[in-house]
């Protein structure tokens, strides 16, 4: 055998071991240690499911409005002159009255914001029953709350209510048997002396013109609400 003979069956040999060899993947080469355990974290993202959002709970109440003024300053609150000169607390907030008069509050507040004015019966017909128009007496007093509403189902007289009982509101006859926590406190205030500030606060109740007519008539004479210490609703009345 020549020597050319011998190196040309050598490689031969290489070529054929070669071919028979499998090709290594791309991702059977030895990676880096780092890159490795970051291949491995990505792949565990991608292959995880995102987390439902929790369904929400069926049937859970409507959240009601805050029995809380809407307009809650104390540098608004404090004593005032009546058109009398009688000094009168304004009260902002409402965890300083008796716990009666916050309990009948609330719940005059809860029956008015659910749209079914005959909720407000039994607060209207208790031991005291509710005085609901001026000069005269009312044997159905939700009956008469309707009438008087722009509507013939009451929403617009129990919408009027939870503005009425959404201001701060005045304690009068502190001490006497008179004695009544009053919303709105326009009603012991000199209407032309009130400040900006509550001006935006009475407009939320009445309109411009309404305004306009109470300094022509001297007091305010939209609805207003007395509630008694024991906690009774004393009335609802528009007038003076």
């Amino acid at each position: 055998m020549t020597p050319w003979t011998g190196l040309l069956a050598g490689a031969l040999g290489t070529l054929l071991l070669a071919q028979a060899a499998p090709a290594l993947a791309l991702s059977e080469l030895k990676q880096v240690p780092g890159q490795q355990q970051q291949a491995q974290t990505q792949t565990s993202q991608a292959t995880t499911p995102p987390t439902a959002p929790a369904p929400a709970a069926q049937g859970a109440p409507a959240e009601l409005p805050q029995p809380d003024p809407l307009v809650n300053s104390g540098a608004a609150g404090g004593a005032a002159k009546t058109d009398d000169g009688k000094s009168v607390e304004i009260i902002y907030d409402v965890s300083k009255v008796p716990e009666p008069v916050r309990q009948m509050r609330e719940k005059i507040v809860e029956a008015a914001a659910s749209g079914d004015i005959e909720r407000l019966r039994p607060l209207l017909t208790g031991a005291m029953p509710t005085q609901v128009t001026i000069g005269e007496t009312t044997d159905d007093p939700v009956r008469s709350l309707r009438e008087l509403s722009g509507d013939s189902d009451g929403i617009e007289i129990l919408a009027i209510l939870l503005d009425v009982l959404q201001t701060g509101f005045a304690h009068v006859g502190k001490g006497t048997p008179d004695e009544m926590y009053v919303w709105p406190y326009f009603t012991e205030k000199t209407l032309a002396n009130l400040t900006a500030p509550e001006k935006v606060e009475l407009l939320r109740i009445v309109t411009a013109g309404d305004y306009s007519d109470m300094l022509e008539f001297g007091g305010y004479n939209f609805y207003r609400v007395g509630i008694t210490p024991k906690g009774d609703w004393k009335f609802f009345v528009a007038g003076d």
